[in-house]
Order: C-alpha cells, then structure tokens, then sequence
C-alpha cells in the first residue's frame, strides 16, 4: 500500500482525535508568524492540508487560503471544518510531488507543516520545483518537518515507521540547507521542540522567493 492509499485510509477509518497529527489549535510559530505581523494576509497554500485546521484558522485571519492534500476524504473533512466556522477555503485533491501547473503563481505564502517528512530524498527536487512554481515572486515558505534529533519510532535512522505504518525520513539542518538554498533565500533555518500533545524535534525553514 503507497502512502496515499494509506492516508485515504486514515482519514476514512480513523476518527480524527485519533489522528496524532491533527490537532485543531495552530501551532505557535505559525502564530508567531501572524501575529507579529512578519506573516501578512495574502493567497496562501496550505501544502498537505489534512483537515483543514491551519487552513482554517489562517482564513479567519484574513487569508485567501487554498488546501492541497492528496486525499479526498481529508479535503471533504476540510470542507466540512470552514464551512462550520464559516470561512471560505477552497480545498483540492492533489499530490504536491505532481502536477501543479494549474496553480502556477498564484499564492504569496506556502505552509508546509510536517509533510516533507513523507517526502523521500529521490523526489525532494520535484517537491522544491512545485513549491517555487506556487509561490509569486517574494513569496514567502515554512516548512516543518521531524529532525534526525528526534528520539520517535525507533530514534535511530533516517527512514523510520511510525504505529500507523506511515514511513517518514528525518532530515538534519544540513540537507535541508543544501535542498533549499540554492533556489530560495533563507531567512531563517534551526531545530527546535514542536508539538503540544506528542513534543518532536523538527527542523524549521522559513524561507523567501529569490
């Protein structure tokens, strides 16, 4: 089973209290972000939506949002979360490693908020590429995703499996500097702790359009 069959899965089969990675209040330095204003309201995308919550939260700040994710039963869950809220997101079954061209320029703010741990070195390039066809000049990136650091399934080795069969790469500093710095300035690039309820390690870019 690919890690698309598997997460159509999740979100069809599991509840969403039960997904470890859907959590419904923003993560802090997304607020951060907003809140001191270096984040300004624009078209944003968020890469790998999942159910909506970012998404969500970033439209009722004033953000035109759209959500990518490329399962359909997390899109329709996303769905069903803004129209409650009563916000306007527009939320699209896609695969961030294909084909974007549709979206080409369109967004002044990517979100990727732990999803490139599930993409693998071989198709890191491609993800980059889509990433920067997205985003309008001086656009603006955050990505988040598990650090080698990190003790969770198994604390040792870049391929790991999580308990619900997912498997993740953890990445250093250093390769995400040499993925990233050549096609985007970077503004900032650490490790840090994340996560209220399940803290990991993560490496953390946020990263300009050159």
């Amino acid at each position: 089973m690919d890690l698309h069959q598997q997460m159509e899965r999740i979100y069809r089969e599991r509840a969403l209290e039960a997904i470890p990675w859907n959590d419904e209040n923003p993560p802090g330095l997304l607020v951060d972000l907003v809140e001191s204003g270096t984040l300004v309201p624009g078209d944003a995308v968020d890469l790998g939506c999942g159910a909506g919550n970012h998404a969500v939260w970033l439209a009722e700040r004033g953000f035109r949002v759209t959500g990518l994710d490329f399962s359909a039963r997390a899109t329709e869950l996303a769905t069903e979360l803004a129209a409650r809220r009563g916000v306007k997101c527009r939320f699209v079954v896609r695969d961030v490693t294909g084909d974007v061209g549709d979206l080409e320029g369109a967004f002044d703010f990517a979100c990727d908020w732990e999803v490139l741990h599930h993409v693998f070195p071989d198709l890191r390039p491609r993800y980059v590429d889509n990433v920067l066809r997205l985003l309008r000049p001086g656009g603006r990136y955050l990505s988040v995703c598990f650090s080698e650091e990190d003790p969770a399934f198994g604390g040792e080795g870049k391929y790991r499996t999580t308990p619900l069969g997912t498997r993740l790469y953890f990445s250093s500093e250093a390769e995400l500097r040499d993925l990233f710095a050549p096609r985007f300035e970077i503004k900032d690039l650490f490790t840090t702790t994340i996560g209220a309820h399940i803290a990991h390690r993560a490496v953390v870019a946020w990263l300009a359009t050159v």
